[in-house]
């Protein structure tokens, strides 16, 4: 197996996208403000495109969570897929929005960060129960969904499970980690 080599994003150039490619392209730009890297992998299934735009976008800006409780989602997801691309990115935001340095090196090692907030401790939590079969033990789960409450749990582990298809697109398609 190679993690070295070209990009494997195959651009399409403007005049020979299709009109649904296009209507594609323009959902993601009204819902992102930009044409996200993932987006040009999906953009070969518009339907898919458009349909992971509309979970995307809600994921990101209209969701319950905190925008630190995102990007801590999209991290642990991304460790755990091995997408070195979503990680670095999304580890170098959390550090903007104030995570404790000694927390990412310990994601980054796969370690238990030590956590003091309930809610970013739960999201942690979750993410270790589901790299792991079964279904979690029940003491894990009702602390998650005490700090979180239903609706938190929902988009936590839909957020898990969006951003693992970001994590593997993106490191399957050799995305280089920008500077």
């Amino acid at each position: 197996m190679s993690d070295t080599g070209p990009a494997r994003i195959l651009e399409i150039p403007p005049g020979e996208l299709s009109p649904e490619q296009k209507a594609g392209i323009e959902a993601v730009i009204g819902g992102r403000g930009r044409l996200l890297t993932p987006y040009k992998i999906w953009l070969y299934s518009p339907p898919l495109m458009r349909a992971l735009e509309t979970l995307g976008t809600f994921l990101n800006k209209a969701c319950s969570l905190s925008e630190r409780e995102v990007e801590l989602c999209i991290t642990l997801t991304a460790h755990h897929w091995h997408g070195a691309y979503v990680e670095t990115v999304h580890a170098r935001r959390l550090k903007e929005l104030g995570v404790p340095e000694a927390a990412l090196r310990a994601i980054a090692d796969g370690k238990d960060p030590d956590f003091r907030e309930p809610r970013e401790r739960a999201i942690h939590e979750l993410a270790k129960a589901a790299e792991k079969p079964g279904a979690g033990e029940d003491a894990m789960f009702e602390r998650a969904t005490k700090a979180l409450g239903r609706n938190g749990l929902a988009e936590v582990l839909a957020l898990f499970g969006y951003y693992s298809a970001v994590a593997i697109a993106m490191k399957l398609h050799r995305v280089p980690i920008p500077a």
